[in-house]
């Protein structure tokens, strides 16, 4: 299949039809379509090691967990995202086969060409998602996660972790060691 020219705007109805037709994956805010680049196999692998890390555990809770291929929908920006990774443990979330709407986490791996957009407007978008405890970001540059959770009312805690650091994940109630999410993945040397 060849992917058609891409609108300039649409509603969502539109892109939701358009979108399944196309070979590649576009993501949608509040009427704007957005080609979703290519990925690194650095950041590919990170995502798959997070995806592996927590696959046990996620299956323990009967939650459900993908990668990139799903998208996440932000109703109160009208939005649709791709994130490297998501977990609902919503049954409303069922109902669809393309997205979610009430994932618990959500996780992203940032590189210098898509940090902007991951940090600050993916991230406002997200804290809109009432069910959203946690929002990771995984660096492909360097071994640091940041994990931002929600707290009492619209606060959200900070918490950065590096080498031989355990990352607190209480969405899913686990300690992850970040090893295990840089496992075989080299990191150039700083300096």
């Amino acid at each position: 299949m060849i992917a058609s020219v891409q609108p300039q705007k649409m509603t969502i109805e539109e892109y939701l039809d358009w979108e399944s037709r196309q070979e590649l994956r576009y993501e949608y805010c509040n009427g704007d379509v957005l080609a979703m680049s290519g990925g690194t196999k650095k950041h590919d692998e990170l995502a798959f090691n997070l995806r592996r890390s927590l696959i046990d555990r996620v299956a323990e809770q009967d939650c459900s967990m993908s990668g990139s291929g799903v998208k996440v929908f932000v109703r109160q920006s009208l939005s649709y995202r791709y994130p490297d990774l998501s977990i609902s443990c919503d049954d409303r979330d069922e109902a669809s086969d393309t997205f979610y709407s009430f994932p618990k986490l959500i996780a992203e791996v940032i590189s210098p060409s898509t940090e902007s957009v991951d940090r600050i407007d993916k991230f406002k978008e997200y804290i809109q998602i009432p069910t959203l405890q946690e929002y990771l970001l995984v660096s492909a540059s360097e071994m640091s996660v940041e994990c931002f959770s929600r707290s009492e009312g619209r606060m959200w805690l900070y918490s950065q972790y590096g080498e031989g650091e355990a990352i607190t994940l209480e969405s899913v109630g686990v300690d992850l060691p970040i090893e295990m999410i840089y496992r075989n993945i080299q990191l150039k040397a700083l300096g």
